[in-house]
């Protein structure tokens, strides 16, 4: 379990460049998750309304209403009169390290922003390794207690949009501290503390996890360690709980252990835990809501580090689109690949025959992006994260516990735990809104052509981009290793795992 510095590995040429335009990248690693913060705000409200534009409208972003209204979600349940489906008596539990010092406050103010017809949130949080010394616990370390600054911006956003999707389920963070970067040997602790939650929690619980490692980081004994566990996975499944991790925000892209992560693989990887087949995934899209992206420059900035208006230009819509999360600015991309680990699951067997016998990633997709961003209050740390008040947020570490809390939503309708999902998922693509490859743009902008996950790099000159070198996998109609099914139409969803 990480925490990456900057926006992605090996981009030290624009790392200057990129820091006056996004303000954090926190957990994890390219390949794995993590959550992306955006310069600018905090954003202030005005008579309970909430403008989503910077001032210069150059980044969009998304209030909880706008994300309810595009999925779905509000025709399941009305949180202005508390009536349908709101999570009512279901758990979602929260993995992330750290926690936050604010966490409680945070969601409270969130919650009296966008939902004050509902009760006080049920939210607890828990330090099954001993209570970080969050007054000690500023700095940009990877790991160790410096790394709690980072860290609690992911909490926040974990919290808060798992929240924002069932807001009366009881949630729950587990804060848990790693004790390694890109490595594996704290995931001791972290899966004593998750197989502690399964016993501590009826069945029937969902848990999102917002971190990862790259599969090759298990080396020979990949299929050893990761047994170990997958067992915590089944006991969970067994007692009917439901298990999400992001697919992870760097495409194709994987960092290796080696050199304090600054050496990445020469081909395409995918991470763990999206991968297990005990684990439902979730790949990465960017909502435009009311907008639709049009550039007519690769260059994200201009000279003196600034948007350039060229490359976020965009034109006004009336419909929500979907495409594939690959934003060349930041660069970031929606994760997934086929495993390097794992067989192809019988589920699997009907998706994509010609991509061998492994497990593949992810699952199904829902909004990451940062341009599009959803909204996250948050006070901690106010030297690192700036005042208090609402920011940015993007990342697959923002897609999986929004739809652990939609996936909470269904089996509050079915009445019981779903367990493992992957099988309904599979039996059901009716329930998805398909991601379409598309050109946004000019013909010749590049960035545009939202048709696959490979990354996009920087050049020499810190501003225009070009492909990585690694390639991607291609979106298609159907399943496919970027976005898996696309993304969950609310009512068809619940109606399906209810159903099931």
């Amino acid at each position: 379990m990480t925490r990456y510095i900057a926006i992605i590995a090996g981009i030290a040429a624009v790392a200057a460049l990129v820091a006056a335009t996004v303000a954090q990248a926190s957990p994890t690693t390219p390949g794995t998750a993590f959550s992306i913060k955006a310069a600018g705000g905090p954003y202030t409200a005005s008579a309970g309304t909430f403008s989503c534009e910077l001032p210069d409208a150059t980044l969009h972003c998304n209030s909880p209403q706008d994300i309810r209204s595009a999925y779905g979600v509000d025709a399941v349940g009305d949180p202005s009169t508390g009536t349908g489906l709101l999570g009512q008596g279901q758990t979602i539990v929260l993995v992330d390290a750290y926690g936050s010092p604010t966490a409680e406050s945070d969601l409270q103010a969130f919650h009296d922003q966008f939902f004050p017809n509902l009760p006080k949130p049920d939210f607890t949080q828990i330090f099954p390794n001993g209570k970080t010394d969050f007054s000690s616990a500023n700095g940009n370390g990877q790991s160790g207690p410096v790394a709690a600054a980072g860290w609690s911006g992911e909490a926040t956003l974990d919290i808060e949009w798992s929240y924002a999707i069932a807001p009366l389920a009881k949630i729950i963070l587990i804060a848990v501290p790693p004790a390694e970067t890109e490595g594996v040997q704290g995931m001791p602790n972290l899966f004593k503390a998750i197989s502690d939650q399964i016993d501590a929690n009826p069945g029937g619980t969902v848990f999102s996890m917002s971190f990862g490692i790259t599969e090759q980081t298990f080396g020979g004994a990949a299929a050893q360690q990761t047994a170990k566990f997958d067992a915590v996975f089944q006991k969970g499944i067994a007692k009917g709980d439901t298990f999400f991790a992001s697919s992870g925000d760097s495409g194709t892209l994987g960092v290796a252990k080696q050199h304090r992560q600054t050496a990445t693989y020469s081909y395409p990887t995918a991470g763990w835990p999206a991968s297990s087949p005990y684990v439902t995934a979730v790949g990465g899209t960017q909502l435009q809501t009311n907008w639709r992206w049009d550039p007519t420059s690769d260059v994200p900035f201009t000279a003196d580090g600034n948007f350039n208006d060229a490359y976020f230009a965009s034109n006004a819509a009336d419909s929500p689109l979907n495409v594939v999360w690959n934003e060349s600015w930041l660069p970031a991309a929606s994760g997934g690949g086929p495993s390097a680990i794992y067989a192809r699951p019988k589920w699997q067997s009907g998706v994509l025959p010609d991509q061998g016998n492994h497990r593949l990633v992810p699952d199904v997709a829902w909004n990451a992006a940062v341009n599009g961003g959803v909204l996250v209050y948050i006070s901690a740390y106010q030297d690192y994260n700036g005042p208090a008040g609402f920011y940015l947020y993007g990342g697959t570490s923002a897609a999986s516990p929004q739809v652990a809390g939609l996936t909470a939503l269904a089996a509050e309708k079915a009445g019981h735990g779903l367990g493992n999902i992957d099988q309904a998922l599979y039996t059901h693509p009716e329930a998805f809104t398909d991601v379409a490859p598309i050109h946004q743009g000019a013909p010749n902008v590049i960035s545009g052509e939202l048709t696959t996950n490979r990354m996009f790099d920087y050049n020499g000159d810190g501003q225009a981009v070009t492909w990585d070198a690694v390639p991607g996998w291609s979106v298609n109609q159907g399943y496919d290793m970027a976005t898996g099914w696309g993304t969950p139409n609310a009512p068809a969803y619940i109606a399906a795992l209810a159903g099931s």
